[in-house]
């Protein structure tokens, strides 16, 4: 498993280097011509009508920032609708919505204030919701912005064109500019793995197979592309990858613009990032279990895109990349001290997990010097990584679990003053996360052992390992928010 993995990681290094070194840019792929506005006779009517749909659900410390950034989109005021989709149970932070909805409302905006009756099917439920109300028959495509996203003004300009002129793009994706990434270590962190995704990842099934995973905002979908996929289905946690395979499955073709950025929020207190993390693990695997004979009956598409999706995409990135750092990295390795007749060899458990961790470091330079912090955290979260997988191929019980990723906004200046309260060292009311001090003690035992009779030196890395699992463990990661 670890030489499937290293293998895709150098594929993926060697497609980016020759993107850069030939400068490969979507425009020259494809047809791009700027929109113009000033044709006299055929005046608006020229721009094709955008819906902008924004899911939200008690979003008290983010809705005025995304509902302002889509208004602010440039574009002409009769040919787009914004679509306000408020899932709130709080009936004091509905208010709010609604309140600010009437607001740019009288400011002349078209924007749609939408409620329903029930949460069924979450975030798909409520963007399949949306698409039945009549004035949606006028659009030709619709653009989703979560509710801590913030487009440029030009964000319509830079995508539409991609869609207008090329008839066989059914999707433009933008990159994620994270707003919070210095707020503590833990943001940085997830700008490193983040990072990654965007710049190599996306990038390369962009370039090489017009196929990747919609990241579930920040894309312009063509309407009728999003309609002979099927829609939206709330069958898996990740209905926005749901979505993008079935597309990809009937023809369609997706464009990724890495130069393109949208402002957006990282979950800054553990709780919300292991939330988003179960999510994020389990709603792959469970789809791959869904879609993978699907896909291998499908004969619309080549046996090479078959494959990249099948192997590439979903069973070495979705499920090998999780499994394997943490079964080989935190259970079978360490165990290997106490069984001297086991030798790993040199190569597969120090050689390829540098190269391995060299090319992920390649999408954030300036976090280089946290590289040894990086890998100890992404070894304890691939603890809640590989349960939340197995949870999605099995369909176990938590597989449809779906929590709201916490967006805070300004909430930690308002109440800590200017500056994001971090946890303090002791707190007698944290709460505990035994798994990770269980696997920590594991691990301390096995250093100590080492230490005392082995011979290779492991125990330097399992004492590093061991720590980080206690410190995760104890509660003193991410921040702390007051509750008053």
């Amino acid at each position: 498993m670890s030489i499937m993995l290293f293998v895709e990681r150098v594929y993926m290094g060697i497609v980016i280097v020759f993107l850069k070194l030939f400068g490969h840019k979507p425009e020259k792929h494809y047809k791009w011509e700027p929109l113009k506005d000033h044709d006299i006779e055929l005046g608006n009517s020229a721009f094709p009508m955008v819906l902008v749909q924004i899911p939200m659900y008690n979003e008290k410390e983010v809705y005025q920032l995304s509902i302002g950034a889509a208004c602010g989109l440039s574009w002409p005021s009769d040919r787009i609708i914004i679509q306000v989709l408020d899932d709130s149970t709080d009936p004091i932070i509905k208010n709010l919505v609604e309140v600010e909805c009437e607001r740019w409302r009288r400011k002349g905006i078209n924007i749609k204030y939408e409620i329903r009756e029930n949460r069924h099917g979450y975030k798909a439920g409520a963007l399949k919701e949306g698409m039945k109300h009549s004035y949606v028959k006028l659009c030709d495509y619709v653009a989703i912005f979560d509710a801590d996203f913030q487009p440029e003004s030009n964000y319509l300009y830079r995508t539409i064109p991609f869609l207008d002129q090329n008839p066989q793009v059914g999707l433009v994706q933008a990159r994620w500019k994270f707003v919070n990434a210095d707020e503590c270590l833990m943001t940085r962190m997830q700008e490193m793995s983040l990072d990654y995704h965007f710049l190599v990842e996306q990038e390369v099934g962009s370039s090489t197979h017009a196929f990747f995973g919609f990241n579930g905002t920040a894309g312009v979908w063509r309407i009728s592309a999003l309609n002979e996929a099927g829609g939206w289905k709330d069958r898996t946690t990740v209905e926005d990858m749901d979505l993008a395979v079935r597309a990809s499955l009937k023809g369609w073709k997706f464009v990724y613009l890495s130069d393109l950025k949208v402002k957006s929020e990282l979950p800054s207190t553990f709780k919300a990032y292991r939330y988003q993390q179960h999510r994020w693990s389990c709603g792959p695997a469970n789809l791959f279990r869904k879609m993978a004979m699907e896909i291998l009956r499908n004969k619309r598409v080549t046996i090479w895109k078959k494959f990249y999706v099948i192997y590439s995409f979903f069973f070495v990135r979705k499920i090998i990349a999780h499994v394997v750092t943490f079964t080989f990295y935190c259970v079978i390795l360490p165990a290997t001290v106490l069984v001297p007749e086991v030798e790993v060899p040199k190569w597969g458990a120090v050689y390829i997990p540098s190269i391995i961790t060299l090319l992920n470091a390649v999408g954030t330079p300036r976090s280089f010097h946290l590289l040894v912090l990086w890998i100890l955290f992404e070894n304890v979260m691939s603890m809640h990584r590989t349960k939340a997988t197995i949870i999605g191929l099995f369909e176990a019980g938590r597989v449809n679990e779906w929590v709201v990723t916490e967006k805070l906004g300004d909430a930690l200046k308002t109440k800590s003053g200017g500056k994001a309260a971090k946890k303090p060292r002791i707190r007698i009311d944290g709460r505990l996360h035994f798994l990770e001090l269980g696997v920590g003690a594991y691990l301390f035992l096995c250093g100590c052992y080492d230490l005392a009779f082995g011979k290779n030196h492991y125990f330097i890395y399992l004492f590093l390992q061991a720590f980080a699992f206690f410190v995760v463990g104890v509660g003193y990661v991410g921040i702390y928010v007051p509750s008053s």
